[in-house]
């Protein structure tokens, strides 16, 4: 669970949680009722789903 604060979107949320904001489809999946905020007030709490990725992260030289 994720409870936001003033002026968090869901671009901004999966960045913060998941390393990047392509992960907003997930967000948006998993909180359904909340697909067309655009900015959220402080205090909701949204489900977070659980992301596994095979990327490797940006400090990881791509031949390791």
């Amino acid at each position: 669970m994720y409870i936001t604060q003033q002026g968090d979107t869901l671009d901004n949320i999966a960045k913060k949680l998941f390393g990047s904001e392509k992960y907003i489809k997930e967000l948006i999946l998993a909180n359904p009722d909340y697909a067309s905020t655009v900015i959220f007030s402080n205090g909701i709490r949204l489900n977070i789903p659980v992301i596994t990725t095979t990327e490797q992260t940006a400090s990881t030289a791509p031949w390791r």
